[in-house]
């Protein structure tokens, strides 16, 4: 495999903005100022980081940007816990992929067992473990609103998610690399877009049946879509090669330009696979169909608000002008930079 230090200093990268907005609209969440305020409230009183991390999480989040361009019709109570999931799963999910758990699955096994807890034991208290406590305020709120079955399919989404961040930290500890098709269905679950899917139900309180997401068209949408919002992940300079532009140049024998351009060409065909996907959706019935509409165009703007908010936060895109994103020129961060 080709190492970090053989790397070019640079690479250069088409607007994927522009290839998801073929399906995938923007708009923005008129309620962001406020719901932010309220979200970072109640995390300053969570123990997770020292004041100086604590900093740097947000601002180079901007995870109220995120919530705006990902849930643009959530009022402002549901932006509010939405914001406050993205500080739990971010917060969640940098402990296993660069912190103190990056390659000690049994560490992270443990921490999954305690947020389990949460669910498996509702009478019991707040746990005092902080990542666990985040998930028993979010499951508090979500549940004052969402339907039984947005709330279950949430808990199954996370199960998923969580177990997923063992194999990642088992495979790391390894220094395992996983094949390209491997690494995607690892990829579905370790970036938890079915919690984003339950996430996107409750914002605007949507009350879908269980068969809705039993159709197999609905299933390979969300596969399309979760792709989609995945595949331009690219963080970088943590010396973590769980990365699927690293599995393509390993698969494939191929240098980091070329992975980039073939990572994009299978973006451009999962925007056409959902399209075709789309135009072959069966009917559930006038009001369901409806109100899968509305699900459906709300997973699209989540989708254009991921990709957007890839290029305006620093976790991704740090000292980069991304006013004119077309060929855009992406340097090569140092191991370690932040």
């Amino acid at each position: 495999m080709q190492r970090y230090e053989s790397l070019p200093p640079q690479f250069y990268l088409q607007d994927l903005a522009a290839i998801t907005g073929r399906v995938c609209e923007l708009r923005v969440n008129p309620h962001q100022a406020e719901a932010d305020r309220a979200a970072r409230s109640w995390f300053n009183q969570i123990s997770v980081y020292n004041d100086r991390n604590k900093s740097k999480f947000l601002n180079y989040g901007k995870f109220d940007l995120f919530a705006a361009l990902s849930f643009p019709d959530a009022d402002s109570m549901h932006l509010e816990t939405c914001i406050m999931f993205f500080f739990w799963a971010f917060s969640t999910d940098d402990l296993s992929d660069e912190g103190d758990l990056q390659s000690k699955p049994d560490a992270v096994q443990a921490g999954h067992d305690i947020s389990v807890s949460v669910y498996t034991n509702p009478d019991s208290s707040r746990p005092q473990y902080p990542y666990a406590a985040m998930l028993y305020d979010l499951l508090t709120r979500f549940r004052g609103t969402s339907t039984v079955g947005a709330y279950h399919r949430f808990i199954r989404a996370f199960e998923a998610w969580s177990s997923s961040q063992v194999t990642q930290s088992r495979n790391r500890s390894q220094d395992r690399m996983p094949s390209v098709d491997e690494f995607v269905l690892m990829r579905r679950a370790t970036i938890g877009g079915a919690l984003v899917e339950a996430m996107i139900e409750y914002s605007l309180d949507l009350d879908l049946p269980d068969v809705v997401f039993e159709s197999p068209i609905i299933k390979a949408m969300s596969d399309a879509t979760t792709d989609l919002m995945t595949w331009p992940n690219k963080e970088q300079a943590d010396g973590d090669y769980q990365n699927l532009v690293f599995c393509i140049m390993h698969e494939r024998d191929v240098g980091l330009q070329e992975a980039i351009n073939i990572l994009t060409d299978m973006l451009n065909q999962r925007v056409d696979d959902y399209i075709k996907f789309k135009s072959q959706l069966p009917s559930f019935g006038a009001d369901v169909d409806a109100e899968l509409e509305r699900y459906l165009h709300a997973l699209e703007n989540f989708v254009q608000g991921t990709v957007l908010w890839y290029y305006l936060s620093p976790r991704y895109f740090r000292g980069v002008d991304v006013t004119n994103r077309e060929n855009l020129v992406v340097p090569l961060f140092e191991k370690g930079a932040f």
